[in-house]
C-alpha cells in the first residue's frame, strides 16, 4: 500500500498535473491539517483516491473559494477528526488540532481536553479490537506527541494523550504535521514501541506491506 500524506504547505509540483505522474499509483491520501481546501480538492480530483483529513490550528471553520463557494470541508474528502474509519480493511483514526495557545483559538485543545477526545474514541477502538483483532492501524493527527518531533514554544508542544494512545492502542503509524522542517538533519521518523511516528511536512510517501493487517 502506498500512502501520500500532506500537511501545512502547498507544494507546487503536487498542485500541478505532475502529481499524477509522481503519485498516480498511491492507494490512500492523508491530510494532516493546515491545508487549503482548494489544494486538497485538486489532489483528490486528479488522483481519484480516498482522502482522509484532520483539521490544523490554522484551519478556519469555513474557507472561501475563488469561485464564490463557502465550504466547511474540502469536497471529495473525508474529515476523520475525532472519529474512526475503515478504508478497505485499513483502520484509521483522526485527532486534529494543536495545543491551546490562544483562548479563542480554533482547533486548539488543552492537554486534558485532548485526553478527553481520546477517551471518547475508546469504545469504538475497543470495538475495532473485538471485530478485527487490533485497535487501529493509522492515527492521523496535526500535532506531534509530547517530546517527539514537537517544539518548546507554546504553539508547538505535543500532546501527552498521543503518547498514551500509542502505548495503549498500538497503531502501526502516527502521521502528523504542524512541526515545520527547515534543516536536513531534523528528526522526522521515530519509533515508539511498534509505532512509527512520522512527520509528513510538507508531504511524505509511505509504502507499507499491509497483507498481515487486512481482515
Amino acid at each position: 500500500m502506498k500512502i501520500l500524506a500532506l500537511s501545512d504547505e502547498v507544494v507546487d509540483f503536487i498542485y500541478s498535473p505532475a502529481v499524477k505522474e509522481r503519485f498516480g499509483d498511491v492507494d490512500l491520501i492523508v491530510g494532516c491539517g493546515d491545508l487549503p481546501f482548494y489544494y486538497l480538492e485538486f489532489v483528490v480530483s486528479i488522483l481519484n483516491k480516498p482522502l482522509y483529513m484532520v483539521s490544523g490550528n490554522h484551519d478556519a471553520h469555513n474557507q472561501y473559494m475563488s469561485d464564490g463557494r463557502v465550504l466547511d470541508h474540502a469536497e471529495g474528502t473525508i474529515n476523520i477528526d475525532g472519529t474512526l474509519a475503515n478504508e478497505n480493511g485499513i483502520l484509521l483514526a483522526g485527532l486534529g488540532g494543536s495545543i491551546r495557545y490562544r483562548p479563542d483559538g480554533v482547533h486548539q485543545y488543552t492537554q486534558s481536553e485532548m485526553q478527553g477526545r481520546v477517551l471518547s474514541m475508546t469504545p469504538s477502538l475497543i470495538l475495532n479490537r473485538l471485530r478485527h483483532g487490533r485497535f487501529v492501524d493509522i492515527l492521523i493527527t496535526h500535532s506531534a506527541p509530547r517530546g517527539i518531533h514537537d517544539g518548546s514554544d507554546p504553539a508547538h508542544i505535543g500532546f501527552e494523550a498521543f503518547n498514551d494512545f500509542i502505548k495503549r492502542f498500538k497503531p502501526r503509524f502516527l502521521l502528523h504535521g504542524h512541526s515545520h522542517v527547515y534543516q536536513s538533519n531534523a528528526v522526522t521518523r521515530t519509533t515508539l514501541g511498534g509505532t512509527e511516528v512520522l512527520n509528513v511536512y510538507p508531504y511524505r510517501l509511505i509504502e507499507w506491506e499491509t497483507t498481515q493487517w487486512r481482515t
